[in-house]
């Protein structure tokens, strides 16, 4: 593994041109001939968390916005309270879709492509929910925006924790539910203010702020090596780190684990149903079913009517007394 740790690094030194820069064997690491330290945070690191923000925050607008819309949606299209109930919870349905091909379509297409067709549904679904006149289009468009949140749910922290250095990752990896917590807050406020159609067409804003910025940030470094681009990755690692960053022990890392994949059989995976991870396998799967059952999407997606029942009920109560 050693042997080609050094290998790599010396075929990148020799595609970089850099003839002044010495692989040191005794650190495993460069010389000192001009390569600087590398950058833990750059301005296209910074744009990338920017669109990671943007879909996180756009996810969270689509689970808020059933919230304050309900009364002027079953009023304007004639909906009974079971079909606006169809409409609040296939939001689930659609993310439930998007989970189960996420990693199928994030490895078959690469980070930024996928990104690029699901901001498509994304922007789709919120139209589709602005200029709609019957129920069918509205629950399309829900759907839409389900699938979307599905697969980002995936997506955005791999994406995030494959283009930040260890140093910062953990500070960056939370930045996607710190959005997602604020669009849900801001359909619940905005939605006091606007009619549903508006709403709508305010929630596709996140996805527009993100169509620029694709055409600059890098393809995720791990997926280039994983399909053998290796030219590209060295490219994508400098854009990420800085052009005269010392990337080549990153890139012989991101390889070694590129190889430690593929030797990695698929009966491997059912290493975790051994017996001695029964208990940790079980308090996760146990944390996700019994955080599901709370009742947390319901509550987000049927806040408004619940408080405004709640409120009913304590007049009511004082009424009687």
């Amino acid at each position: 593994m050693e042997q080609q740790r050094t290998e790599a690094t010396e075929s990148l030194l020799v595609r970089q041109g850099n003839d002044n820069l010495v692989y040191n064997e005794e650190n495993g690491g460069l010389g000192d001939g001009g390569s600087v330290a590398v950058s833990d945070v750059t301005t296209i690191l910074g744009l990338s968390t920017f669109v990671a923000a943007c879909i996180s925050f756009g996810s969270g607008c689509a689970v808020g916005y059933s919230s304050p819309t309900e009364s002027s949606i079953v009023e304007d299209l004639g909906l009974s309270v079971a079909e606006f109930s169809v409409f609040g919870s296939i939001l689930s349905i659609g993310a439930l879709l998007g989970s189960a091909v996420s990693g199928k379509i994030t490895d078959l297409l690469g980070r930024k492509l996928t990104m690029w067709i699901l901001n498509l549904f994304y922007i789709g679904g919120w139209l589709a929910i602005a200029f709609t006149k019957s129920p069918w289009l509205l629950d399309l468009g829900r759907l839409s925006l389900g699938f979307t949140i599905g697969t980002f749910t995936y997506l955005m922290p791999v994406y995030i924790s494959e283009i930040t250095t260890k140093s910062v990752r953990g500070r960056f990896s939370v930045i996607p539910s710190l959005t997602f917590g604020w669009g849900i807050s801001f359909m619940y406020v905005v939605g006091s203010f606007v009619s549903w159609r508006t709403l709508a067409l305010i929630a596709t804003i996140p996805g527009l702020l993100q169509l620029l910025p694709l055409f600059f940030i890098p393809e995720s470094p791990r997926w280039v090596a994983k399909v053998g681009r290796d030219k590209e990755l060295e490219d994508v690692l400098l854009c990420l780190r800085g052009n005269k960053a010392d990337i080549f022990n990153e890139a012989a890392e991101i390889k070694d684990y590129v190889e430690s994949l593929k030797s990695f059989s698929k009966e491997g995976i059912l290493e975790i149903f051994q017996k001695k991870y029964v208990r940790p396998l079980l308090t996760v799967v146990g944390m996700i079913i019994l955080m599901n059952l709370g009742g947390a999407n319901a509550f987000a997606f049927y806040s408004g009517v619940i408080f405004v029942s709640a409120g009913n009920t304590i007049v009511g109560a004082k009424c009687n007394k």
